[in-house]
């Protein structure tokens, strides 16, 4: 999905652009992690079903065909490859303590097809965000709103599997919408800039509400990524610089009052709300109990579907 160029030009600051490397390494990375996961599925060998190797999709391919598709439609390997090496499932996670799946299962893809919608939102959103802020502050926001995705995902999903990057694309999001009401005054087009993002947020939460989609994971991530945008994408406020290299000027404050203040709400609910949410996942609770309409966030059931497990 292609975002338009005002979210990123901030037409009154000249900036030095950045290299981006994290973008492309995470790409790289979720590539040859499917790779590995396809060499350890093994379909031929595995997972070919009653007609064996010839009922493996894309069999010329041997040891790295797929499972057939109407068993992983998104040209992928098994559920159980998939389990085995680290998707989210709320039993191990919880009562077997494997909570290092909270981050394994970022890097794992249901398939082919999965791995390239999301590599596709991600040049398009990350690349630029880098070029502009760093991969320090770029790569935290990716990975601790991958892992707000899961937590959140896990306290309400306990049936499944779940893989993906998706929490983490969607903290992006939050973490431009979040610097683009943090930096407001240095940003021209700003009433276009936010409501398209706020459209285009709103469209993909829209979908997330059909069957086999973690819509949990999209908000867990959007909200972590909204929270650390405040913390990490902070701008100085307009001529702040220039006047610090003016000989007999006074410089002004760095950072705007109403700037340290979403700065210090920003840190201070997503500490907060990482704890409790982990204190709550890692005593079982199953915030499905608590909250009946929450599921619809979810899944909404109607005569063409059903939001089954």
């Amino acid at each position: 999905m292609v975002l338009p160029q005002y979210f990123y030009d901030v037409p009154d600051v000249e900036e030095r652009e950045r290299t981006a490397w994290i973008v492309p390494l995470i790409v790289i990375a979720n590539v040859v992690v499917l790779m590995v996961v396809m060499f350890v599925n093994n379909c031929p060998v595995h997972g070919g079903g009653d007609g064996g190797s010839r009922s493996c999709f894309a069999g010329f391919l041997r040891r790295f065909s797929f499972q057939p598709i109407r068993e992983n439609p998104l040209l992928g390997p098994s559920s159980f490859t998939l389990e085995k090496l680290g998707a989210l499932q709320w039993e191990k996670t919880v009562h077997q303590h494997q909570w290092w799946r909270l981050l394994a299962s970022i890097w794992l893809h249901a398939g082919v097809i999965h791995l390239l919608l999301d590599i596709l939102s991600l040049i398009f959103i990350g690349i630029r965000l880098e070029q502009q802020f760093g991969f320090v502050r770029i790569g935290t926001i990716y990975l601790i709103s991958g892992i707000g995705g899961n937590v959140l995902s896990s306290l309400f999903i306990t049936k499944g599997i779940s893989v993906g990057s998706s929490g983490a694309l969607f903290g992006l999001f939050g973490a431009m919408l979040s610097e683009l009401i943090t930096n407001w005054s240095i940003y021209s087009n700003r009433a276009a800039a936010i409501s398209t993002l706020l459209l285009i947020v709103a469209v993909n939460l829209v979908i997330g509400i059909l069957p086999l989609v973690n819509n949990f994971a999209h908000i867990g991530g959007f909200i972590a990524g909204f929270l650390l945008g405040f913390v990490l994408l902070i701008k100085p406020q307009f001529g702040w610089t220039e006047r610090q290299s003016l000989p007999h000027c006074q410089p002004t404050s760095k950072y705007k009052l109403y700037q340290l203040v979403l700065w210090v709400i920003g840190i201070t609910f997503l500490i907060v709300g990482f704890v409790v949410s982990l204190v709550m996942l890692f005593k079982g609770v199953n915030g499905s109990e608590g909250c009946r309409w929450c599921r619809y966030m979810n899944c909404v059931p109607t005569s063409k579907w059903s939001c089954g497990n």
